[in-house]
């Protein structure tokens, strides 16, 4: 069954991509990029190809909104922590295991957006993601609520006008206090990206290293990938890690997510620098403070 879109009046020119994004789960859009699924105006239709009021989309691959729930799914969003918020934006602490939006596995009411939607049901513009976490990572994520705000944001990430800051634990000791790692990964067609990390050592442990993470690039399981590809996976990682370690790991010190942890964050809004730091959750310090227990011994 063909799903068609038209562009409302209301909407300003942007890509594709971006505006799918907005109206369904990002697994799902990069699904229809990568199956060739999506038309516009009825020629086949590539992310980056820009949309305007009045244009037609077509989708060949349906959505399937029935979501199968499953006995131990993450716990509902309810106490979400707010660091700011007013009538265009919100800053929120996101709480490991808890998914952005849904899938296959995470039904709507579970995850952040459909959590955010239904608190601001009836209030205005629906709450928009301008970048992602992880599941599995904690830490600072920024939802417009208006869709010239999320323009906005759009437009200082894609300059690389906000400052993202990152706290992880990799396997290993680092011999370096500090470096970039400038290695190109996987674009979404498969094609090489550049993509820029720097690091700084945090604190040394005998098997492991803290490091205090920034990116320039902001492409996607960047850090992790980056991480990996220089022989220091970060600690937990269950895709690009180092399993046998992490094992180890689990066994010696009970951490079961990955330790990757968006600490801090700085960008421009309405003319001035605005910064807000998240503390490392509960868990991840626990860790830390055994951690450092043990060297001391």
């Amino acid at each position: 069954m063909i799903q068609e879109i038209v562009v409302p009046d209301s909407e300003a020119a942007k890509k594709t991509e971006n505006f799918l994004k907005h109206r369904f789960p990002i697994g799902y859009v990069r699904k229809l990029f990568r199956k060739h699924g999506v038309r516009l105006n009825g020629r086949r239709a590539k992310p980056e190809d820009l949309v305007r009021p009045g244009d037609r989309l077509q989708l060949y691959i349906p959505f399937e909104e029935k979501i199968t729930r499953i006995a131990h799914g993450p716990p509902e969003p309810t106490e979400l922590q707010i660091l700011f918020e007013d009538h265009d934006l919100m800053v929120v602490d996101k709480p490991p295991g808890l998914a952005v939006h849904e899938g296959k596995r995470v039904p709507k009411h579970r995850s952040l957006l459909g959590f955010l939607e239904a608190r601001h049901h009836g209030g205005g513009a629906a709450p928009k993601l301008v970048h992602r976490l992880d599941k599995d990572t904690s830490g600072i994520l920024i939802v417009a609520k208006s869709e010239g705000i999320a323009q906005e944001l759009e437009t200082a990430f894609a300059k690389g006008e906000v400052r993202k800051e990152y706290l992880c634990l990799v396997a290993g000791r680092l011999s370096q206090d500090g470096g970039t790692i400038d290695l190109a990964l996987p674009g979404r067609d498969g094609k090489p990206v550049p993509a820029v990390t720097h690091f700084a050592v945090v604190k040394r442990f005998s098997q492991c290293t803290l490091l205090r993470v920034t990116l320039e690039t902001g492409r996607m399981h960047q850090i992790r990938q980056h991480c990996a590809r220089i022989g220091h996976p970060i600690v937990m990682d269950d895709r690009y890690g180092d399993f046998a370690y992490n094992r180890q790991f689990r066994r010696s010190w009970g951490l079961r997510r990955q330790f990757l942890h968006a600490a801090g964050l700085a960008l421009p809004y309405k003319g001035q620098l605005r910064k807000w730091t998240a503390p490392l959750p509960r868990e991840l310090n626990a860790v830390l403070q055994r951690l450092e227990g043990e060297e001391r011994r």
